[in-house]
């Protein structure tokens, strides 16, 4: 069934979608298709709210009637941000650079209630320290040969394969994944829009 509100996710992610349906909320999927360059002068916790708001501004344009949610992930570590990977071997390399090593994943959200004129918007972002494990050349190769890594911000996630390859998080779990719901229901809420209210009545 879906949602009493419509629910637009801005994002082909199937990692998010997820995680927005086992609590409770079925969103409509459109994806925004917008170019996520053109942030490189912001500093990391800018750059992913600017881009969620590219993402969730463009698929607003296009539906009247929703909340609609954006969102950007990028890997902060040794002063360098890092989105997907560009390849197989850049992949490679982070990776392997990274052994035993700490980063900080950032996932900017925005949400855009398309029902009120004017529009009503707000966007934060939520960080989790990340701590990585020490993978063999072998286990790294037979992860690049599944394609995830190309898919994900910083080459990784915690809900695929290379989950084992995480040593722990301090933070919100749902944030490195993709979506942070904690953080969705404090933007919802400046909305003054209960996120029970969303959820998908039995």
């Amino acid at each position: 069934m879906p949602s009493p509100r419509r629910v637009v996710l801005a994002s082909a992610s199937p990692s998010r979608l997820t995680l927005l349906r086992n609590a409770g909320i079925e969103p409509d999927v459109v994806v925004s298709g917008v170019d996520e360059d053109g942030v490189d002068h912001l500093v990391p916790r800018e750059a992913v709210v600017a881009l969620a708001g590219r993402k969730a501004a463009a698929v607003a344009a296009r539906v009247d009637d929703a909340l609609v949610i954006g969102c950007d992930s990028m890997l902060a570590i040794d002063g360098t941000v890092r989105g997907k990977p560009r390849s197989v071997d850049e992949a490679r390399t982070w990776l392997r650079g990274w052994r035993g090593r700490t980063g900080i994943l950032l996932t900017g959200h925005c949400v855009i209630d398309t029902t009120t004129s004017p529009e009503r918007r707000v966007a934060d972002a939520m960080s989790t320290v990340v701590r990585y494990g020490d993978p063999t050349d072998a286990e790294l190769e037979a992860y690049l040969a599944t394609g995830e890594a190309l898919q994900v911000a910083g080459a990784f996630t915690l809900d695929g394969y290379s989950a084992p390859f995480v040593a722990g998080i301090d933070g919100d779990p749902g944030s490195v994944i993709g979506l942070s719901l904690p953080l969705l229901r404090t933007l919802l809420g400046r909305l003054d829009i209960p996120i029970t209210d969303l959820w998908t009545k039995p």
